[in-house]
């Protein structure tokens, strides 16, 4: 059995002209590395992508909801779990619960991560501390509490939760994702179009509307890691694969929907790179820190050589070899066992059940 268990994915995808991920100024992102101007795609826009597709992925009850909505949620519930309480009263019990627990924020709503399980658990316990007449406003509060803190949804384990007014309700994220950034250097540009007004008269040829579209075009790095032994503790037992396959999936296949029906830029990895550690997770964007050069293989090949290249030296001067490795769309030799993506998840789980033991 390993102490430590870390589930590292990595992947290089090429995005044809997009944007996917925009600025306050609408730009596609973009960051300096390595002394040059790179396109990038934010963390929290990718894990926005993946919490989607978790919702063909995993069912309802192993999902969560971040909304602004929670006491509706609430209310709905013990309303439908006592049909004695009407909407209205539910609603202010709701109300009064949520401001008593932390669940908002110096008075202004805020978006809340709340499980199914925990919907139900504190509508449940709303509903027993209003029957119960002998109870302090404090022990009232740890009984909520202790609901709000129960079985987190899968999405809620990986990505953690931050409650500015209760630090008790925080869930430490078991997974990390990094920016995603180009391995090589970008140079946003810019769309002119124009609209023609289907109605307009014959002898007017001018257009009705004109604008710029900003874009680019790159073939990214993207970077994941999941404290396995971590993300055990909080979910429950047979959410355990359930999790980390889907994970795996909705990370590998996922997609930021902006500017989406502009471009129309739904691409698939061109490679991807999945290890089990037991010493540390293992970011190699450093492979890319010099930026890589089109070369006949493009900058796809350009990439997969530097990445491949640049593990080699790592595994060999800084950190041990994977406990175990595998590689999807590529064929490297002493890389990884190959294999499909529908294959993957369930490759991937065996071992770590396997490690996990």
């Amino acid at each position: 059995m390993k102490d430590n268990l870390y589930l590292d994915v990595h992947i290089l995808q090429t995005l044809p002209p997009s944007c996917v991920n925009r600025d306050d100024t609408g730009s596609p992102k973009t960051a300096i590395y390595g002394g040059v101007s790179r396109a990038r795609v934010s963390s929290q826009s990718w894990k926005r992508a993946v919490r989607k597709d978790f919702l063909d992925i995993l069912n309802d009850g192993n999902r969560g909801y971040r909304t602004k909505k929670v006491e509706q949620l609430i209310a709905d519930r013990i309303v439908s779990l006592d049909s004695s309480i009407n909407q209205e009263k539910a609603q202010k019990l709701a109300d009064t619960a949520c401001s008593d627990v932390g669940m908002k924020g110096s008075g202004k709503d805020v978006l809340f991560f709340v499980s199914e399980k925990q919907i139900q658990s504190l509508a449940k316990a709303i509903i027993e501390a209003e029957n119960e007449e002998k109870i302090s406003q404090k022990e009232r509060k740890k009984i909520l509490e202790n609901a709000a803190n129960i079985s987190p949804s899968i999405d809620m384990a990986l990505f953690g939760r931050m409650a500015a007014s209760n630090t008790l309700l925080n869930i430490d994220a078991t997974c990390q994702v990094a920016h995603a950034i180009s391995t090589h250097a970008v140079s946003n540009e810019y769309d002119y179009f124009t609209a023609v007004d289907d109605c307009q008269d014959q002898d007017n040829a001018g257009a009705a509307y004109l604008d710029t579209n900003e874009y680019n075009s790159s073939t990214l790095y993207r970077y994941a890691t999941i404290n396995v032994r971590e993300f055990a503790k909080l979910v429950e037992a047979n959410e355990v694969k359930m999790g980390i396959e889907a994970f795996i999936e909705a990370f590998a296949l996922s997609m930021p929907t902006g500017k989406q029906n502009s471009f129309a830029n739904r691409t698939v990895p061109d490679m991807v790179y999945v290890t089990l550690r037991s010493d540390q997770p293992v970011n190699l964007v450093g492979a890319f820190e010099k930026p890589v050069y089109a070369n006949k293989k493009g900058y796809v090949g350009a990439s997969v050589d530097r990445l491949v290249n640049y593990a080699e030296k790592v595994y060999t001067d800084f950190v041990e070899e994977p406990e175990a490795a595998w590689q999807v769309g590529t064929n490297e030799e002493n890389f990884g066992e190959k294999i499909t993506m529908k294959k993957l998840p369930e490759a991937v789980w065996t071992s770590v059940n396997s490690l996990m033991q």
